[in-house]
């Protein structure tokens, strides 16, 4: 069974920092994705930064470009989501999703393919 558990949320002022974290268990297969997602109330859920595991690439969409980095500690199957610069625009329900393949990942931010396991999500609020 495949376990995705986030945590790091809450309340930040504009212009502050979070750090997400996302831990997986039960991942079998040496390819795989973490993505980070977000839903804002009234609004669909989006992804907004992914990491593959076949080759380290990143994406961000261009709405976290440069304030927000993915990265990981892979000897404990840990993710994180480096949140700086944060705008009350942010504010959300962060998810981290895994997927995992049998064969290398090259494009982690096709979001409807390959993202299977959900974590519970994580309240992020940034006040106006």
């Amino acid at each position: 069974e495949v376990r995705v558990v986030e945590s790091g949320g809450g309340l930040v002022r504009p212009g502050g920092s979070l750090r997400l974290s996302c831990t997986t268990s039960g991942l079998i297969f040496g390819d795989h994705v973490i993505g980070w997602f977000r839903q804002a109330p009234g609004k669909e859920r989006e992804g907004i930064s992914c990491i593959s595991s076949s080759d380290g690439k990143t994406y961000y969409v261009d709405s976290v470009k440069g304030r927000f980095t993915i990265s990981s500690d892979n000897a404990k199957n840990t993710w994180f989501l480096q949140m700086n610069y944060l705008k009350p625009e942010d504010t959300a329900v962060y998810y981290c999703a895994a997927g995992e393949s049998t064969t290398p990942i090259e494009d982690c931010s096709r979001w409807g393919i390959f993202y299977d396991y959900w974590g519970q999500g994580t309240q992020v609020t940034v006040p106006s």
